[in-house]
């Protein structure tokens, strides 16, 4: 399959006694997308900002097209993340901008792009999300939810990405717009041909968007494997997981009165 366009090789990272990440190996190849399914709490939002650079890890190296990116830092990260786009789980919009000059901040910023370039680049980006360009002179407080998100959606793919992140995509949504946020991810990813990785626990979510899934439980990947594979694993946490079933080798703890 050629070098990954992103690989993580024993990734760890502990916060005092805590240990989050215990040894993360995982490959994501060139135009692949691959969803990192988990519960609450095992680390799948510490393992995207290690490699945003967020969050230095502990020890292992993240590769970028086989180059070791882990420890860039300055003018380095900068360009590093030129390359990248990011859809965060609660959309993280900037409410005193109007929606055109969210959707091309990084145009703006990173690209210098002229006022009046990027506000058209903004309107054509969303109407790919399926938004008129009455939107862009709204305000994110004045949208919907679902609105909210095809907007973030608009600005993680307005720079061309080679790589897009997705944070807990359809976190909030009903199972209706999870399902346009869905398909728009995988008509727009598949437009730019760039490269995706999900973090997510909506089994829905991950059936439809990812090539592989890979389940991480105990700082580790127990299972990684194509998305057709997921309901025939073997692995007693992955089914237990996909089913959402209480019983099982995943234990939560639960105070009783």
């Amino acid at each position: 399959m050629g070098t990954p366009k992103l690989s993580l090789e024993g990734v760890r990272k502990r916060f005092g006694s805590k240990v989050v990440l215990d040894g993360v190996d995982l490959e994501v190849y060139p135009g692949e997308s691959v969803v990192v399914m988990g519960g609450s709490g095992t680390g799948k939002s510490v393992m995207l900002k290690c490699v945003l650079g967020l969050i230095q890890p502990d020890s292992g190296r993240i590769l970028l097209d086989g180059r070791d990116i882990t420890h860039l830092r300055g003018r380095e990260r900068e360009q590093l993340l030129r390359r990248f786009g990011m859809l965060f789980q609660g959309g993280a919009l900037f409410d005193s901008l109007r929606v055109w000059r969210n959707v091309s901040f990084g145009l703006m910023s990173a690209q210098r792009m002229s006022k009046r370039d990027a506000r058209a680049r903004a309107v054509d980006i969303l109407a790919k999300v399926g938004l008129g360009p009455d939107v862009g002179d709204l305000r994110p407080a004045e949208l919907s939810g679902g609105m909210q998100k095809r907007v973030a959606l608009a600005r993680a793919i307005a720079t061309n990405p080679e790589i897009i992140f997705f944070d807990e995509p359809t976190a909030g949504l009903d199972p209706i717009m999870a399902d346009v946020i869905n398909k728009l991810i995988i008509e727009r990813v598949r437009d730019l041909g760039a490269t995706a990785l999900t973090i997510t626990h909506d089994m829905a979510s991950a059936r439809k968007i990812a090539d592989r899934i890979g389940m991480l439980h105990a700082g580790k990947i127990i299972w990684a494997g194509p998305v057709a594979e997921i309901d025939r694993s073997g692995n007693p946490y992955v089914e237990q997981f996909i089913h959402g079933r209480a019983e099982g080798p995943i234990t939560m703890a639960v105070r009783r009165q």
